[in-house]
């Protein structure tokens, strides 16, 4: 196993940070660490990589107990948010640092270096220094730095976070790929769903210091253990089940008995007829978000929801503002409210 964090508990003060957070990311792996802010993320990365120290529990690393190791000796690579790269020396000299503090010699520092700028697609601009290089290629800069060792582990705290939208998609689609030839074990903080989602093998969902639930992308959003994990990952209707409208909608997937409605927008069909199980709403707004539109609905009751439509099936419908139309959920999950983590 890669990683293992067993029963690790972490205060602040009177603030817990970790709440008896047990984790195993197999090697090899690209896992993420999702959650808001003050979840507990970024810290549960800092225990792991020995720059803070638990208050109790076990960390191991490749099979090794590293809980009171020095971070020096763990082996890992760190690539911040914001590059931490070195001005006032080149990208070949940033990269090769790491190498040059162990001793390596020259010619093969020169050799891991080339290598690692083709792998990151910097070929030919190993004499430029970080201050004539875009946002995303320091980025690049910073992950081939924390590579060069060549680390058992390599964590990343929000690497996207400083760089635009565009940018930030590119990234990660390359950082994909580049786990797909390394193959080091990874662990990458976030708060970005569609982040998560498109670049990990599995992602922790974290919430005040506590795991909610950890699997694959399509677990964790086709099957979400808790309210939380259904309300942070993807688009979420919330409706009170007393609502008498509301009461129509059977839940399809209960988890530890039936409380309020989850329906994500793209599993609300609206007809223009009403049927047995359908129930009556408005068109307040319609909005257009490129591939896809977004109908604003509210009930008879006053209840608002909102659905996605494919382009073709709105054009289908020709649906219009202030129109009546018959919603039915296709997909609905309900939550006791004393559900437990």
């Amino acid at each position: 196993m890669g990683i293992v964090v067993e029963n690790v508990n972490k205060k602040f003060g009177d603030y817990v940070a970790l709440d008896n957070i047990n984790l195993e990311v197999k090697t090899g792996s690209l896992v993420a660490l999702l959650g808001p802010s003050g979840s507990g993320k970024s810290t549960l990365l800092r225990v792991i990589a020995g720059l803070e120290s638990p208050d109790s529990g076990k960390i191991f690393l490749t099979g090794k107990d590293a809980t009171d190791q020095d971070v020096r000796d763990r082996n890992i690579g760190f690539v911040f948010q914001h590059y931490a790269l070195f001005k006032h020396m080149t990208i070949r000299q940033n990269i090769g640092f790491g190498l040059e503090v162990r001793k390596m010699p020259k010619a093969k520092i020169a050799d891991r270096v080339e290598e690692l700028l083709e792998l990151i697609q910097l070929k030919g601009l190993g004499n430029r220094y970080p201050s004539q290089l875009s946002g995303g290629q320091r980025q690049r800069v910073s992950l081939a730095r924390a590579l060069a060792v060549q680390p058992s582990v390599l964590l990343l705290d929000e690497p996207f976070g400083a760089l635009d939208a565009k940018v930030r998609k590119e990234l990660r689609a390359w950082l994909r790929r580049l786990h797909d030839e390394v193959h080091v074990t990874s662990v990458f903080v976030t708060h970005d769903q569609e982040e998560a989602m498109e670049v990990s093998d599995q992602i922790v969902v974290m919430n005040q210091g506590k795991i909610e639930q950890i699997g694959t992308p399509a677990e964790v959003y086709d099957n979400p253990a808790t309210p939380f994990v259904m309300s942070f990952i993807g688009p979420v209707n919330v409706l009170p089940v007393k609502s008498e409208q509301v009461s129509k909608f059977q839940p399809t997937h209960e988890q530890n008995g039936k409380g309020d409605l989850y329906i994500r927008p793209r599993d609300i069909l609206i007809e223009l007829e009403a049927t047995t199980t359908s129930v009556a709403a408005r068109i307040n707004r319609i909005i257009n978000l490129g591939w896809e539109v977004q109908a604003e609905l509210v009930l008879d009751d006053g209840q608002v929801l909102t659905a996605h439509l494919t382009r073709e099936r709105f054009n289908e419908l020709d649906l219009q503002p202030q129109q009546k139309v018959y919603i039915e959920p296709k997909d609905t999950k309900s939550f006791s409210l004393d559900y437990s983590i």
